[in-house]
């Protein structure tokens, strides 16, 4: 199964605020919020959801490719990709645009507050699907995730245009989103990913209930944190998918990403919804327990134990015919 990842590369400031941002919340005053956190670490790593995704899939040997817009930095990063088994042959380069980025603050409640500054990914919605996936002999799905809004919308619209199976995995961006874009993105999609604030605000935006989402798209997964992930269908009841144990959180950033590139792994092996969940719960603990949402690293037998002890010895042989041979 070949996959093509859509959506942001950029660059994450991480820092870290030992408070707590509730507690710097004044009740009555929130319309005229001015703060300063005094941060007591500074990460400046590798990013941005479709980089993230693409990576990881690339690590678990899926040989993704990426189709998004980068600046005249990019070239360090582009090795750095490649090296992962990612192609990055469709990767546009600005001319006057610099890469994004990403600034994140997460507090001692793994609460984060974040800019997001778009540079060179505002160009992504010039760029067309069709002669990328021509290039390669065809893909089996095309993930959207966030990117300019125009971009997503394109490429959204391409997809259903052309019959290319698509995930919609619109994330931060419903933030700018109205409601009949993001209807757009989700209508068609095979999978929807969310988290779960994601979800209510995707029920506002639209004025679609449950229900009326599911008869739109095919499959719709929700991650829950520590609850987590939801799995729902039309006509099926909801699977929930317990979260895989961890040591301890580092740094959330990047553990969406990294569900999503283990859920859609374990798609593209033919596992089923459950044990692909599972993969991906398993992935973003490795990814959750060091800082950066690229610098960790994947070992079959550290995954199989994972496995093992958050859904048993069923689940991790499931998995071993797979994870020696591609990490």
């Amino acid at each position: 199964m070949r996959i093509a990842v859509t959506g942001s590369i950029a660059t994450d400031h991480l820092m870290v605020f030992p408070g707590r941002f509730a507690e710097q919340m004044i009740t009555g005053q929130l319309e005229k919020v001015s703060l300063s956190f005094l941060a007591d670490e500074l990460e400046v790593r590798r990013g941005g959801v479709a980089a993230n995704i693409a990576l990881a899939l690339g690590r678990l040997g899926l040989a993704p490719v990426l189709i998004a817009a980068a600046g005249s930095d990019f070239a360090g990063y582009g090795r750095w990709l490649r090296s992962n088994g990612v192609d990055t042959q469709s990767v546009w380069l600005s001319e006057t645009r610099r890469t994004a980025r990403f600034v994140c603050t997460t507090d001692a409640d793994q609460n984060q507050i974040a800019t997001f500054y778009a540079g060179a990914m505002a160009e992504a919605g010039d760029l067309e699907l069709e002669p990328t996936i021509r290039r390669v002999g065809g893909v089996d799905l095309v993930v959207i995730a966030p990117n300019d809004p125009e971009a997503m919308v394109r490429h959204t619209d391409e997809c259903r245009r052309r019959g290319y199976a698509f995930a919609a995995d619109p994330s931060q961006q419903l933030a700018r989103l109205g409601g009949d874009e993001t209807r757009g993105l989700v209508e068609g999609a095979r999978y929807l990913f969310t988290n779960e604030y994601e979800a209510a605000m995707l029920r506002e935006r639209t004025g679609w209930s449950e229900s009326d989402v599911l008869d739109r798209v095919g499959t719709w997964v929700t991650t829950k944190g520590a609850a987590g992930v939801r799995i729902a269908e039309a006509s099926r009841p909801a699977l929930t998918v317990p979260a895989a144990p961890t040591t301890g959180v580092a740094d959330p950033t990047g553990g969406g990403d990294a569900f999503r590139a283990g859920f859609l792994a374990g798609i593209a092996w033919g596992i089923g919804h459950e044990r692909a969940a599972q993969l991906g719960c398993a992935l973003a603990t490795v990814v959750l327990e060091s800082v950066g949402a690229q610098e960790y690293e994947v070992a079959s037998n550290d995954l199989l134990s994972r496995l093992d002890k958050g859904y048993g010895a069923t689940a991790a042989q499931t998995w071993e015919p797979h994870l020696p041979r591609l990490i």
